[in-house]
């Protein structure tokens, strides 16, 4: 992961991360939090469920996983400050940092047209701190969530915070570290295992990539040691996943052998660096 970068199509045209944020919001809770302290609040376990729904894992009285939305919610409430610019901040400062660029922030127009269709967000944080999941004023919450997913990236910085995570966290020409060393096997492991809503097994089983889509249209994908990878095409499949940026995911996958169990004849990256080719 050098800092290379290659595009095509409308790769700077802004959209919003949406559920891509969950990411960076997680990636902030295994920064201030350990193992045992962060699973008191949300688990690591696929759902199979969409990621609206009003489910949880009543075994631990918490949410799934952090890319469904009650586990987002979950992991939101973590961020310290005291105030919610100061909340916010730390948030997108690991998007920033991700991405390289300190101009990243969010789009108030945008968070307002999500918080005026945000009831069914609104009656899951409520039903949350009803059962002590979450603690607080819950639109104070809500409104900290939404303007989390309202931050609007182009394709090309999507692309670089892939390549950051990619790259052990760290960002591959500035050399800001996003999360500790430690943690980034976590947060690769539940963007895996979680990270493209209820498809996440069939994505697994085509494309073996870590993950995050969002219903924007953009998918968020890392390959581990060697590049990021940033789509973005608005229309969506049922599950809500980007339909062209699935397509274009399991082409470059199978064509370039980087599902993570490539053999090594598959993966041509691999086998170009060594020959020279």
């Amino acid at each position: 992961v050098d800092g290379e970068t290659f595009a095509v199509g409308d790769h700077d045209v802004p959209f919003a991360l949406q559920s891509m944020s969950k990411v960076f919001s997680y990636a902030l809770a295994l920064s201030r939090h350990d193992s045992e302290e962060l699973a008191e609040t949300v688990g690591v376990e696929p759902s199979g469920d969409p990621f609206n729904s009003i489910t949880f894992d009543e075994r631990h009285d918490r949410p799934f996983n952090p890319m469904v939305n009650a586990g987002a919610l979950a992991t939101t409430s973590l961020a310290a400050g005291a105030t919610p610019e100061e909340r916010l901040d730390r948030i997108v400062g690991v998007m920033r940092t991700c991405a390289g660029d300190d101009g990243l922030h969010a789009d108030e127009e945008t968070a307002a047209a999500e918080l005026r269709g945000a009831d069914h967000n609104r009656a899951t944080a409520y039903l949350m701190r009803a059962q002590g999941m979450v603690q607080g004023d819950v639109e104070e919450l809500l409104g900290l969530y939404l303007r989390q997913c309202s931050v609007h990236v182009t394709c090309g910085q999507l692309a670089t915070m892939a390549a950051t995570l990619a790259n052990g966290c760290v960002h591959p020409t500035t050399g800001d570290r996003a999360v500790p060393k430690d943690r980034v096997r976590d947060l690769l492991s539940v963007m895996y295992t979680c990270g493209m809503y209820d498809s996440t097994g069939e994505w697994a089983y085509d494309v073996g990539l870590p993950a995050k889509s969002g219903v924007s249209g953009g998918i968020l994908v890392v390959v581990p040691g060697k590049m990021g990878i940033g789509v973005w095409s608005p229309g969506l499949d049922a599950s809500g996943n980007s339909a062209r940026g699935v397509a274009v995911c399991e082409e470059i996958s199978r064509g370039l052998g980087l599902h993570l169990f490539a053999t090594e004849d598959e993966d041509r990256l691999t086998r170009e660096e060594a020959t020279g080719d």
